[in-house]
Order: structure tokens, then C-alpha cells, then sequence
């Protein structure tokens, strides 16, 4: 099973959107600072995760809401704008 997060930034209320297999892990790594991409908006709380069936599934899903239009249908469904 894979999954697609969405994580907030309590720091600045941004975005970061990625595929995982182990969903407590990964977010664990994130806000520990071992991923350099997100080291400087932590600390990061988990808003949502889709399971997905396949790597190829998360990859095209993980895309599609990278996506302008799906990123703020996410800001307005939490409060984000």
C-alpha cells in the first residue's frame, strides 16, 4: 500500500505534498529535519492521506494535487487562503 500526504506548515501555513509507504515515518522524518526540502517550515502537521494501490497509482495521484487548481481546493478546504 502507498499513500499520498498532504502536510501543513505550522510555521507558515504552506503546503508540502508527497508519496509514501509508511505515512508515520515519513512525517516523522519531516519534521526531525532529515528531508532537506521541508527542514526550514517545521514543525508540520498531517492534514489528509489517500491509500493508493500501487507506487504508479500514488505517483499520478501525488501529481494531480500538485496541481494549482487541486492545491487550492485543499487551502480552502482547511482554511488556508
Amino acid at each position: 500500500m502507498f499513500y499520498v500526504y498532504v502536510l501543513k506548515s505550522c510555521k507558515d501555513n504552506s503546503l508540502y505534498i508527497g508519496k509514501t509507504n509508511n505515512v508515520i515515518r515519513r512525517l516523522a522524518e519531516h519534521n526531525s529535519g532529515h528531508t532537506t526540502a521541508t527542514k526550514s517550515k517545521r514543525p508540520y502537521l498531517l492534514l489528509k492521506t489517500i491509500e493508493c494501490y500501487s507506487v504508479q497509482e500514488a505517483i499520478q495521484m501525488e501529481k494531480k494535487h500538485k496541481k494549482g487548481y487541486k492545491r487550492e481546493e485543499i487551502r480552502r478546504k482547511y482554511g488556508l487562503i
